[in-house]
């Protein structure tokens, strides 16, 4: 395949979705079945394409980068503005081509889950036209070769999380929990900005490779090593907000109150998959400092999620806290070195997470149609506790659940295993190196802790027996449109796909296909070397998988022993360990907090300027009126000629600013962006004068 048919093929990809969004958002509902089929089907095309791609990059093209580049913005010349040139473009490497195959993949199987989950809907057409155009979205950001184009992308995501996570907004919680989630983004997204904008600011290029080769050749932003790391970490804070790491997490829990289809379509490849890929794609310039931060941040994410999903008891909260420790494992490995092993997981990771979300999709689906049977408006159907002994009644849910539970608790034969395994030897190899050992310590605990939670929700869920048997009368499995889903993800959860030998997830095609790139940093500032890095890799890979292997087996023991053979009384622990089971019952007070700090103090601040105005402001021009009406009193025609005079003067000049500005403010999203665009040239201006 020619090098100019690959790359045509993967803007198919990127324009499928955006073209079937576009019909369905004009026509979705006068077409048959308000057009789902139309959105499957584009999405399912976007997926032969990627497989099509993915399979003649790796066979003919080996490492080679392949790309296509463009002209956007020419200004050269131009009196006042030039040289101001901006080329944008797409690159298809062979971490992009894995990342086409991800994406489409899990979005044509949420949308095939979707025409079963979502039938009857209000806002069917709809639903199926944000989902194209989020899957568009993420496409953009794989697809990028370029800063500018890839934060295009990115704030893509961010609306489109807004409007699915939103999409009963009838309900107060989904719209508060949209408009946490765009909002919290916001605040990574500021640091991502600035990133950027250092980063152009040294280059005059937003394309990567070039940014590469300035810092290669010896450009540093402001000449300065420090500012350098400083733009590396400002750039990961994008990756905070969309990947849910400490401290911006607090929003993807909240995300549940979307239709569960969108939340396995999140959480599995589209938006806080985009962290992860833009740390692995930025990961030339990152600084040892840098990845040091990104490691620990990770690390911290991963232990705070995992200790809070212990004690949650909403099936969907669970998974959400699950998301967040997994996210946090593939940020610790990137910011170890363990390169490919993060992406590694990334990809194992998107197939057991979507099955584990769309499988609590099927559970709820059935729990709200026999509780609907039963007249029962008061019972959650989403709560662990109201389940139990549903195995029997909807098999093929039960039996590709238990393998996304064992792929996610690393257990061998698990694609899981593979991917974990190589992150928790990545980490055992950089505390060896470094001696920064709290990081494979706390790898290790969480590995426990997630194997423990997980099979507390499988027994809850399915095993045991109901609390109320006469509801499982109106539980049945799911339909086939929900369940093949189901089975396909399940199949994609085993080792044999990723590699040949069960045991050894460096001998998989993903690892050996995304091999860890060259750092570009000053040799002082860089990370130990891809070379060191493997061989101290090879000397502890063993012993991590035996550690790894034996919490494993504890959290999965410990769990049967509590949940399902009742030899530990989990209520006993509970009251013996109240404050410990409150707090993480609680979420360790998380949101409380930023209520109390975040949102508190800036109502405060509102209250100061508030009484500024009223008695300082107000008061001014309240006192100047008294002093005039003295004036008057004194000075009779003086009022009435001058003081009246300015005053009408000033009520004439203000009602025409007035009357101005009020054209400005239309209400229409597409005139604030012209007026942002026009700003951002006026503050170009105003620099190049400076």
């Amino acid at each position: 395949m020619a090098q100019d048919t690959l790359l045509t093929l993967s803007l198919a990809i990127l324009l499928l979705p955006l073209a079937a969004f576009t019909v369905m958002i004009f026509t979705g509902k006068r077409l048959p079945r308000q057009g789902d089929w139309l959105s499957t089907s584009a999405i399912g095309a976007a997926l032969v394409l990627a497989c099509t791609v993915l399979y003649a990059k790796l066979t003919l093209y080996g490492a080679e980068t392949l790309s296509f580049n463009f002209t956007w913005v020419d200004f050269h010349g131009v009196p006042g503005i030039g040289p101001l040139r901006i080329v944008l473009g797409i690159a298809v490497d062979n971490l992009t081509a894995i990342m086409l195959v991800v994406v489409t993949l899990i979005s044509t199987l949420v949308h095939l889950f979707s025409i079963g989950y979502m039938k009857g809907d209000v806002r069917y057409a709809r639903y199926f036209a944000f989902l194209g155009l989020f899957s568009f979205s993420m496409l953009v950001i794989v697809l990028a070769n370029n800063l500018f184009l890839l934060y295009v992308g990115w704030e893509l995501v961010g609306i489109c999380s807004y409007l699915l996570i939103g999409h009963w907004y009838e309900k107060k919680s989904a719209s508060d929990a949209a408009i946490k989630a765009f909002v919290v983004n916001r605040v990574g997204d500021l640091g991502f900005f600035i990133g950027i904008a250092i980063l152009y600011m040294t280059f005059h290029t937003f394309s990567l490779p070039e940014i590469f080769d300035g810092i290669k050749s010896g450009v540093l932003p402001f000449g300065s090593q420090w500012w350098l790391t400083a733009a590396g970490v400002l750039l990961f804070c994008g990756a905070v907000g969309k990947s849910a790491q400490f401290p911006l997490h607090v929003w993807l829990p909240d995300a549940m109150e979307g239709p569960t289809p969108v939340s396995a379509l999140i959480h599995a490849a589209t938006m806080v998959a985009a962290g992860v890929y833009l740390v692995a794609r930025l990961f030339p310039l990152m600084t040892a400092h840098a990845l040091l931060v990104i490691a620990y941040i990770g690390a911290v994410t991963a232990f705070i999620a995992a200790t809070i999903a212990i004690a949650q008891n909403d099936i969907k909260k669970v998974l959400a806290y699950s998301t967040i420790s997994q996210l946090g494992y593939m940020i610790m490995a990137l910011g170890v070195g363990a390169y490919s092993a993060g992406f590694f997981h990334l990809v194992t990771h998107a197939m057991f997470k979507a099955g584990l979300f769309l499988g609590s999709g099927s559970v709820i689906h059935a729990m709200h149609n026999a509780l609907h049977h039963a007249n029962d408006h008061g019972t959650d159907a989403q709560d662990i506790r109201n389940m139990g002994g549903l195995r029997r009644r909807m098999p093929v849910t039960f039996w590709t659940f238990v393998v996304y539970t064992l792929a996610i608790s690393g257990v061998p034969f698990t694609s899981g295993f593979l991917s974990k395994d190589e992150i928790l030897a990545g980490t055992l190899a950089f505390g060896t190196l470094t001696g920064h050992f709290i990081i494979p310590v706390i790898g290790f605990l969480v590995a426990g802790l997630t194997a423990f939670y997980m099979f507390r929700l499988v027994i809850l869920t399915f095993m045991g027996e109901h609390r109320d048997a006469g509801r499982l009368d109106n539980v049945h499995e799911s339909p086939l449109v929900m369940t093949i889903p189901l089975v396909v993800l399940a199949v994609f959860s085993i080792f044999v796909f990723y590699a040949v030998n069960p045991f050894d997830g460096a001998s998989g095609w993903i690892p050996r296909a995304v091999e860890r790139p060259e750092s570009v940093v000053p040799p002082a500032l860089a990370a130990p070397s891809a070379g060191v890095f493997e061989n101290v890799l090879g000397g502890v890979s063993l012993t991590a998988m035996l550690i790894s292997l034996t919490v494993a087996g504890l959290g999965i023991l410990a769990a049967f022993a509590t949940y399902h053979w009742k030899k530990i009384s989990a209520d006993a622990v509970a009251r013996a360990l109240a404050p410990v089971h409150t707090f993480l019952l609680n979420k360790w007070y998380f949101d409380e907090l930023y209520q109390a700090v975040v949102v508190n103090g800036v109502l405060g601040l509102a209250s100061v300027l508030r009484w500024v105005d009223t008695w300082i402001v107000d008061g001014a021009v309240n006192g100047a009126g008294s002093l005039t009406r003295v004036v008057s009193f004194v000075s009779g025609k003086f009022d009435t000629y001058v003081v009246d005079g300015l005053v009408n003067f000033s009520a004439y000049i203000s009602g025409f600013f007035g009357l101005v500005l009020r054209k400005f403010q239309t209400g229409k999203v597409q005139t604030y962006v012209l007026f942002a665009v026009f700003g951002v040239m006026a503050f170009y201006f105003i620099f190049r004068l400076v």
